[in-house]
Protein backbone atom coordinates (compact mmCIF):
# COMPACT_ATOMS: atom_id res chain seq x y z
CA UNK A 1 0.00 0.00 0.00
CA UNK A 2 1.64 3.26 -0.51
CA UNK A 3 2.13 5.89 1.68
CA UNK A 4 -0.24 8.61 2.64
CA UNK A 5 0.95 12.57 1.66
CA UNK A 6 0.53 15.26 3.72
CA UNK A 7 -1.78 16.75 1.44
CA UNK A 8 -4.10 15.28 -0.92
CA UNK A 9 -3.82 15.46 -4.85
CA UNK A 10 -5.88 16.11 -7.93
CA UNK A 11 -6.25 13.42 -10.21
CA UNK A 12 -3.63 15.42 -12.34
CA UNK A 13 -1.23 16.24 -9.82
CA UNK A 14 -2.48 19.18 -8.43
CA UNK A 15 -2.85 19.74 -4.50
CA UNK A 16 -6.47 19.93 -3.29
CA UNK A 17 -8.25 21.54 -0.69
CA UNK A 18 -10.43 19.32 1.75
CA UNK A 19 -13.46 20.00 0.49
CA UNK A 20 -11.56 18.52 -3.09
CA UNK A 21 -11.37 21.99 -4.63
CA UNK A 22 -7.50 22.67 -6.25
CA UNK A 23 -5.20 24.59 -4.51
CA UNK A 24 -4.75 27.92 -6.37
CA UNK A 25 -8.45 27.75 -7.74
CA UNK A 26 -9.57 28.63 -4.89
CA UNK A 27 -7.05 31.74 -4.57
CA UNK A 28 -7.87 32.38 -8.40
CA UNK A 29 -11.53 32.78 -8.15
CA UNK A 30 -10.76 35.31 -5.47
CA UNK A 31 -9.30 37.86 -7.47
CA UNK A 32 -12.03 38.13 -10.32
CA UNK A 33 -14.53 39.16 -6.39
CA UNK A 34 -11.73 41.85 -5.07
CA UNK A 35 -12.32 43.11 -8.93
CA UNK A 36 -15.46 43.31 -8.84
CA UNK A 37 -16.12 45.15 -5.25
CA UNK A 38 -13.29 47.13 -6.48
CA UNK A 39 -15.39 48.34 -9.73
CA UNK A 40 -18.57 48.79 -7.77
CA UNK A 41 -17.08 51.29 -5.45
CA UNK A 42 -15.61 53.19 -8.01
CA UNK A 43 -19.25 53.25 -10.03
CA UNK A 44 -19.96 54.75 -6.88
CA UNK A 45 -17.79 57.07 -6.51
CA UNK A 46 -18.01 58.56 -9.81
CA UNK A 47 -21.81 58.75 -9.58
CA UNK A 48 -21.47 60.86 -6.74
CA UNK A 49 -19.35 62.86 -8.22
CA UNK A 50 -22.00 63.56 -11.52
CA UNK A 51 -24.65 64.28 -9.10
CA UNK A 52 -22.49 67.42 -7.97
CA UNK A 53 -23.32 70.44 -10.12
CA UNK A 54 -20.36 73.16 -10.11
CA UNK A 55 -22.62 75.50 -8.93
CA UNK A 56 -23.36 72.87 -5.97
CA UNK A 57 -20.14 72.49 -4.94
CA UNK A 58 -19.25 76.56 -5.47
CA UNK A 59 -22.73 77.32 -3.16
CA UNK A 60 -21.50 74.34 -0.37
CA UNK A 61 -18.07 76.21 -0.72
CA UNK A 62 -19.57 80.24 -0.48
CA UNK A 63 -22.19 79.41 2.73
CA UNK A 64 -19.68 77.23 4.59
CA UNK A 65 -16.85 79.85 3.89
CA UNK A 66 -19.00 82.41 5.50
CA UNK A 67 -20.41 81.02 8.29
CA UNK A 68 -16.96 79.86 9.17
CA UNK A 69 -15.70 83.06 9.05
CA UNK A 70 -19.03 84.09 11.55
CA UNK A 71 -20.26 86.00 9.23
CA UNK A 72 -24.41 85.18 8.99
CA UNK A 73 -25.10 85.26 5.81
CA UNK A 74 -28.97 85.48 3.86
CA UNK A 75 -30.39 82.43 3.38
CA UNK A 76 -30.89 81.42 -0.07
CA UNK A 77 -34.24 80.48 -1.84
CA UNK A 78 -36.63 81.94 1.10
CA UNK A 79 -39.10 82.99 -1.68
CA UNK A 80 -39.09 79.76 -3.48
CA UNK A 81 -42.14 78.45 -3.24
CA UNK A 82 -42.23 74.90 -1.07
CA UNK A 83 -45.13 72.31 -1.39
CA UNK A 84 -46.04 70.48 2.07
CA UNK A 85 -45.06 66.74 2.12
CA UNK A 86 -48.75 66.26 3.84
CA UNK A 87 -50.66 68.95 1.29
CA UNK A 88 -51.75 71.86 1.57
CA UNK A 89 -50.74 75.88 0.11
CA UNK A 90 -47.14 76.11 -0.76
CA UNK A 91 -44.90 78.10 1.73
CA UNK A 92 -41.75 80.03 1.73
CA UNK A 93 -38.63 80.66 4.39
CA UNK A 94 -39.24 83.97 4.36
CA UNK A 95 -42.82 83.44 5.76
CA UNK A 96 -41.71 82.43 8.86
CA UNK A 97 -39.13 85.44 9.27
CA UNK A 98 -39.21 86.43 12.71
CA UNK A 99 -38.62 82.80 13.98
CA UNK A 100 -35.49 80.72 14.50
CA UNK A 101 -35.54 77.73 11.88
CA UNK A 102 -34.05 74.75 11.82
CA UNK A 103 -34.03 74.01 8.19
CA UNK A 104 -33.18 70.05 7.56
CA UNK A 105 -33.05 68.30 4.60
CA UNK A 106 -33.18 64.66 4.84
CA UNK A 107 -34.42 61.30 3.02
CA UNK A 108 -36.52 58.06 4.03
CA UNK A 109 -33.71 56.19 2.47
CA UNK A 110 -31.12 58.01 4.42
CA UNK A 111 -29.96 55.71 7.29
CA UNK A 112 -28.08 59.13 9.55
CA UNK A 113 -31.92 61.07 8.74
CA UNK A 114 -32.77 57.84 11.08
CA UNK A 115 -30.87 58.50 13.85
CA UNK A 116 -31.33 62.16 13.88
CA UNK A 117 -35.00 62.44 13.46
CA UNK A 118 -35.62 61.73 16.93
CA UNK A 119 -33.27 64.75 18.60
CA UNK A 120 -34.84 67.17 15.68
CA UNK A 121 -38.40 66.31 17.07
CA UNK A 122 -36.98 67.16 20.48
CA UNK A 123 -35.85 70.42 19.52
CA UNK A 124 -39.16 71.37 17.28
CA UNK A 125 -41.04 70.53 20.77
CA UNK A 126 -38.63 72.93 22.67
CA UNK A 127 -38.85 75.84 20.03
CA UNK A 128 -42.22 75.68 19.18
CA UNK A 129 -43.25 75.66 23.26
CA UNK A 130 -41.74 78.50 23.56
CA UNK A 131 -42.50 80.36 20.88
CA UNK A 132 -39.37 80.94 19.47
CA UNK A 133 -38.96 78.67 16.11
CA UNK A 134 -39.48 75.24 14.32
CA UNK A 135 -37.60 72.86 12.62
CA UNK A 136 -38.55 72.68 8.94
CA UNK A 137 -37.37 69.43 6.87
CA UNK A 138 -37.12 69.27 2.96
CA UNK A 139 -36.69 65.91 1.57
CA UNK A 140 -34.45 64.87 -0.96
CA UNK A 141 -35.36 62.39 -4.17
CA UNK A 142 -37.81 60.64 -1.72
CA UNK A 143 -40.74 59.39 -3.05
CA UNK A 144 -43.94 61.11 -0.79
CA UNK A 145 -45.54 58.24 0.64
CA UNK A 146 -42.44 56.64 1.87
CA UNK A 147 -41.58 60.41 3.19
CA UNK A 148 -44.90 59.78 5.12
CA UNK A 149 -44.26 56.79 6.43
CA UNK A 150 -40.62 57.99 7.85
CA UNK A 151 -42.79 60.86 9.34
CA UNK A 152 -45.06 58.22 11.04
CA UNK A 153 -42.28 56.03 11.79
CA UNK A 154 -40.37 58.35 13.87
CA UNK A 155 -43.54 60.51 15.15
CA UNK A 156 -42.19 63.55 13.72
CA UNK A 157 -44.74 66.72 13.93
CA UNK A 158 -42.26 69.45 12.11
CA UNK A 159 -43.44 70.26 9.06
CA UNK A 160 -41.63 68.79 5.91
CA UNK A 161 -41.67 69.66 2.20
CA UNK A 162 -41.31 69.03 -1.28
CA UNK A 163 -37.80 69.37 -3.59
CA UNK A 164 -38.79 68.45 -6.85
CA UNK A 165 -35.30 68.66 -8.83
CA UNK A 166 -33.38 69.16 -5.76
CA UNK A 167 -33.76 72.85 -6.90
CA UNK A 168 -33.66 74.56 -3.36
CA UNK A 169 -31.04 72.05 -2.32
CA UNK A 170 -28.92 73.41 -4.98
CA UNK A 171 -28.68 76.54 -3.73
CA UNK A 172 -27.38 75.23 -0.39
CA UNK A 173 -25.05 73.23 -1.80
CA UNK A 174 -26.94 70.01 0.03
CA UNK A 175 -26.01 66.93 -1.97
CA UNK A 176 -25.17 64.83 1.30
CA UNK A 177 -28.25 63.62 3.62
CA UNK A 178 -28.37 64.82 6.33
CA UNK A 179 -27.30 68.62 6.07
CA UNK A 180 -28.85 71.44 8.44
CA UNK A 181 -29.15 74.91 8.59
CA UNK A 182 -29.80 77.06 11.29
CA UNK A 183 -31.26 80.20 10.26
CA UNK A 184 -31.93 83.35 12.54
CA UNK A 185 -34.93 85.54 12.99
CA UNK A 186 -34.07 87.66 10.00
CA UNK A 187 -33.69 84.64 7.87
CA UNK A 188 -29.57 84.99 8.11
CA UNK A 189 -27.59 81.23 8.46
CA UNK A 190 -25.41 80.57 11.44
CA UNK A 191 -24.66 77.34 11.46
CA UNK A 192 -24.20 73.91 9.04
CA UNK A 193 -24.09 70.90 9.72
CA UNK A 194 -23.30 68.54 6.66
CA UNK A 195 -24.15 65.27 8.81
CA UNK A 196 -26.12 64.33 11.34
CA UNK A 197 -27.16 66.79 13.98
CA UNK A 198 -25.60 66.12 17.54
CA UNK A 199 -26.67 68.02 20.91
CA UNK A 200 -24.01 69.80 21.23
CA UNK A 201 -24.50 71.09 17.66
CA UNK A 202 -27.72 72.19 18.07
CA UNK A 203 -27.27 73.77 21.27
CA UNK A 204 -24.62 75.88 20.03
CA UNK A 205 -26.01 76.80 17.01
CA UNK A 206 -29.29 77.87 18.18
CA UNK A 207 -27.85 80.04 21.14
CA UNK A 208 -25.63 81.74 18.25
CA UNK A 209 -28.79 82.00 16.32
CA UNK A 210 -30.90 83.71 19.05
CA UNK A 211 -32.45 81.14 21.08
CA UNK A 212 -32.29 81.83 24.81
CA UNK A 213 -30.06 78.71 26.88
CA UNK A 214 -33.48 78.23 29.12
CA UNK A 215 -35.55 77.05 25.91
CA UNK A 216 -32.87 74.71 25.22
CA UNK A 217 -32.55 73.27 28.70
CA UNK A 218 -36.08 72.36 28.85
Amino acid sequence: MPRATGRARARDGAPVAREGVPFGVMRRSAVPALLGILAVALVAVLAFALTRSPADQQNQKRLDAQVQEGTPVVAPGSDRGLVPLQGGAAKTLAQFRGQVVVLNFWGSWCTPCRDEAPLLERYHRRLTAAGVGTVLGVTNNDVPEKSIAFEKRFGLTYPSFQDPGTELAQEYGASLMPETFVIDRRGRIHAIARTAVTSEFMDGALQRAGVPKAVLAR
